[in-house]
């Protein structure tokens, strides 16, 4: 009876102490969470894992305890391979299990790939599982001075990536436990500080990520207009973290299946992927710059984007007729007002039908598209995935039947249909019908076209080069392409597999994984779309590049609205239908410091919103914001009043020029970036933490950003404001426009930034290529071009230009281009051109040179290639700046300036004062040796 009572009374109070115990050891920032989906202590403790209740937000009450049985082990020894390391992992344990179908053999490889550079993956041993197709990088041998060493725990299995140069441990897998069963995968680690940023794409309230939030990111690419923690567009499990000593590394998971990353306050990171295998890089840096070189060095770097795609373009959904468009384009020209693009959205088409126009309301839209090239405009036009399968006699449906190129049903075999935009033929919809009605009543079925199939290029680019025939393009939109679907899945809904309805649904926006999209179960070219899903963008983006350039045999653009790691090889990226809010602008800077740490720099958001009604003064603020975006578009929605610069008045008109100029003055200067991000990897545009790593407050400055190194930009983003507060780091920084000097350093400054204004401050050291504007590039790029030089603390500066035709394919490669490097003291600047591979009779020349930064009250002398220029100077006492005007010398020759300074009021010339010096010195020295 007694040894009865005790296992009935005993044991359950010892069980619920020991419980109690190992609770009481694992703090609240410390848990990671065992029941991602949120259930009851039952099932929680069936797992082996710890039920805690707790009030805290975002605390989970159901944990792994320390003492958690599961996980992995180290099964012999660790073998050294010709490239790093290989470990057998046995599962410790065959009776907690989480989901079911537990891999009990798991191989781990590590790869010392690059001294910089580590890769390790953790793969099922028996049965080949989905690995992303994405090109990386492969090593034959293992690096000769690798800056990191890799340790590992055998029992339970945890990994550890550690900085050799001051023991930093930038990866630790020990902090939870490794998962691996069919459909869950999960692995956490701990970075060595709180300061991470990247995972995307979401839109999110600082461009830190707030660990201390307990965030649950969900990756999974959807059609999902941008709002806070919502997965939207695009799938980036990448992540950089500065390390407490100023030094950072970046982490990627090339995994393309759906998953959570959640983050802790430990701080802790956790990936849960319902599919795929565990495939992980690690980047070294040291330097947030040197991270972003090195990701995309292995995964691919950036386009070179044409020279025209960085000027100022237009674009709405809602024109509805080539009047409208042939109004706007001439309103701007009238108001004097600069554009290098006009989109043409979906209402070109006959009923939203790709490779088609509508003749009746964009009548002579071919001439149109024509006849605006001659006035250097470009168009570029929308193309959507999916193709509409009702119309009789519809090539692109009745060819992709032909060559098979159409996503399948699952269940059936045969192509999957769902609704998108085309409609049926000879309805008049209901507009003040719901959303669903309209879709159920008046769309079209509609299959998706497989970018994986081997027949989608002939398919694809050959209906754009025939497309090209008629509508002479100069780029092209990709949008709707997650895909995107009206209905769930598919028509009839998707059918209940494991696919559809996995154990583990990660926390993406709807019900159910098909939410907007296409069945998970569907086929794609020997592949489940559940494996290639949040690929979609990315294998429209390649083929459509290819296309772009075939036809219109230029370099060409395209714009993708869904994105993965590599796509900035073939495209740019606009963030999504955004909402005419306040709030925007700032969002819209969180996302493109994003896009530049993911290696897609050519990026930019709907300038003055998608959604709604902006304010004028909204509108301004957001122009003057929008023009230092890499990608610079004003696109609003259909039913919206017009909000291009023409729409607002005179005023505006006015004010908005004013910073269109400017946006075309520095274009050589963005130009130049876009080379070094496709030779170096750098950003284009960038926090101040890139440049100054050392100097914890710009850790956390989100409200400005850099052009480059060079160029600092800190916009009004606040209804009312006139005046901006302004971090400086520590370097000497001029106001763009007239060159006076900043006299604080590390500290915020109260800058006025009245209406028709936006702060831009130069960074001494540097020097900025620019050009005069004129109404487009074309014509720009013929105006004189000129040089900003601000000086440094030591009296010097440096800077370069990159120029070739501005629209040939491969000109990089092809070593087409002129590469002009420019150093300057204060005693004068050089010239020298160090690549000369580009050459045309209407290059233009340098006009002009403005020196930031010289202390004197004027020069006394000028020569330019041994002649004297004095008459082509002035001097700016004020600002202390000296401007060089009415030149012309050619771009391609190297050139040299002298000057001497005039010494300040009372001293002499700057020669009298050496003089003086030189006798004084001697005399200071015996002076100081008789005192001895």
């Amino acid at each position: 009876m007694a040894s009865f009572i005790k296992r009935v009374f005993f044991i359950p109070v010892v069980l619920s102490l020991m419980r109690l115990t190992i609770s009481k050891h694992v703090a609240d920032k410390d848990k990671i969470d065992c029941y991602p989906e949120k259930g009851n202590q039952t099932v929680c403790e069936s797992r082996g894992c710890t039920w805690e209740n707790s009030d805290a937000e975002g605390v989970p009450s159901c944990f792994f305890p320390e003492s958690y049985s599961g996980g992995y082990k180290i099964e012999g020894e660790v073998i050294n391979t010709n490239l790093g390391y290989q470990a057998a992992l046995k599962r410790r344990s065959a009776v907690t299990t989480i989901y079911g179908q537990d891999i009990n053999d798991v191989i781990l490889d590590v790869e010392f790939q690059t001294n910089d550079r580590v890769r390790f993956k953790l793969y099922d041993s028996r049965e080949k599982r989905y690995e992303v197709p994405v090109p990386m990088p492969s090593a034959t041998s293992k690096a000769s001075n690798p800056k990191y060493k890799v340790e590992f725990k055998p029992d339970p299995f945890s990994l550890k990536i550690v900085r050799k140069e001051n023991g930093a441990i930038l990866w630790d897998s020990s902090v939870g436990v490794l998962i691996f069963e069919d459909q869950f995968i999960q692995i956490s680690t701990q970075p060595p500080s709180s300061y991470v940023y990247g995972f995307g794409e979401q839109e999110h309230e600082s461009f830190k990520r707030n660990l201390s939030a307990w965030e649950v990111l969900p990756i999974f690419t959807r059609d999902q207009f941008p709002f806070a923690g919502g997965n939207l567009y695009g799938h980036h499990p990448f992540y950089t973290c500065m390390e407490n000593d100023g030094k950072a590394h970046g982490v990627l998971l090339l995994n393309s299946n759906a998953m959570d990353v959640a983050l802790q306050p430990k701080p802790a990171i956790t990936y849960r992927t319902i599919g795929g295998i565990l495939d992980f890089y690690v980047f070294l840096g040291p330097n947030p710059e040197d991270v972003v070189k090195q990701y995309t060095e292995a995964i691919g770097r950036t386009f070179l984007p044409p020279y025209w795609s960085l000027g100022f373009q237009l674009s709405r959904w809602g024109y509805n007729n080539i009047e409208t468009v042939k109004g706007l384009v001439a309103n701007m020209s009238k108001h004097n007002l600069p554009q290098d693009v006009q989109f043409g959205d979906i209402d070109y088409m006959i009923r939203m039908k790709d490779f088609t126009y509508d003749p009746v309301n964009f009548k002579g839209l071919p001439d149109f598209v024509r006849s605006i090239r001659k006035d250097g405009l470009r168009y570029i036009i929308i193309l959507d995935p999916a193709i509409g399968a009702n119309d009789t006699g519809y090539r692109p449906y009745d060819w992709g039947n032909e060559l098979n190129v159409f996503i399948k049903d699952g269940d059936t075999g045969g192509n999957l249909f769902g609704k998108v935009w085309p409609t049926y033929e000879n309805v008049k919809i209901n507009e003040s019908l719901p959303w669903d009605e309209k879709t159920r009543l008046y769309r079209q079925y509609a299959t998706f076209l497989d970018f994986f199939h081997p027949n989608i290029s002939t398919y694809w680019g050959d209906l754009i080069q025939d497309f090209y025939k008629t509508i002479e393009f100069d780029g092209l939109w990709i949008d709707m392409n997650e895909p995107a679907n009206f209905v769930k899945g598919k028509v009839n809904g998707c059918s209940k597999n494991k696919w559809d309805y996995p154990p583990y649904k990660p926390r993406i926006i709807g019900n159910i994984m098909a939410e907007k999209t296409v069945c998970m179960n569907a086929l794609q070219t020997d592949n489940l779309h559940y494996n290639v899903h949040s690929l979609y963008g990315w294998s429209q983006s390649r083929v459509t590049l290819e296309a772009a350039r075939k036809s219109t045999r230029k370099r060409s653009l395209v714009i993708s609205r869904s994105t993965f790691p590599s796509s900035g090889k073939y495209a740019g990226h606009w963030l999504g239908d955004n909402n005419a809010s306040w709030d925007q602008l700032y969002a819209s800077i969180i996302g493109m410091l994003e896009f530049n740490l993911f290696g897609i720099p050519y990026v930019g958001a709907d300038v003055c919103g998608y959604f709604s009604h902006p304010t004028s003064e909204m509108c301004l603020r957001w122009t003057q914001l929008g023009a230092f975006y890499p990608f610079f578009r004003n696109h609003n929605g259909f039913g919206y009043k017009a909000q291009d610069p023409t729409a607002f008045g005179d005023e505006f008109v006015s004010k908005a020029r004013k910073v269109l100029l400017t946006r075309y003055w520095l274009i050589p200067f963005l130009y130049t970036l876009f080379y070094e991000a496709k030779v170096y990897g750098s950003t284009v545009v960038r926090s101040l933490m890139h440049e100054f790593p050392d100097d914890k407050t710009t850790w956390d400055i989100d409200r400005q950003f850099l052009w480059g190194s060079i160029l600092l930009i800190s916009p009004v983003l606040d209804e009312g404001k006139t005046s901006v507060e302004v971090y400086f780091p520590e370097a000497r920084w001029y106001d763009y426009y007239t060159g006076k000097e900043v006299s604080r350093r590390k500290e915020y400054v109260s800058v006025d930034a009245p209406l028709d204004h936006i702060p831009l401050h130069i960074r001494g050291g540097y020097i900025l290529p620019i050009q005069e504007p004129a109404n487009n590039t074309v014509f720009s790029r013929k105006k004189p071009m000129g040089l900003i030089v601000a000086l440094g603390d030591n009296k010097k500066a440096e800077g370069k230009l990159f120029w070739d035709d501005g629209e040939s394919i491969d000109t990089v490669e092809n070593e087409k281009y002129l590469l002009v490097q420019f150093s300057s003291d204060e005693s004068g600047l050089k010239f020298s051109v160090v690549k000369k591979g580009y050459t045309d009779s209407n290059l233009p020349n340098f006009g002009f040179v403005s020196v930031y930064g010289l202390d004197t009250e004027g020069i006394e002398s000028l020569n330019i290639d041994g002649k004297d220029m004095k008459t082509k100077s002035s001097f700016d006492k004020d600002n202390k700046v000296l401007k060089i005007t009415d030149l012309s010398l050619s771009i391609n020759e190297a050139h040299r300036f002298e000057w001497t300074l005039a010494s300040p009021k009372g001293t002499g010339s700057k020669l009298q004062t050496l003089a003086v010096a030189s006798l004084l010195i001697p005399l200071i020295v015996g002076f100081a040796f008789m005192k001895e």
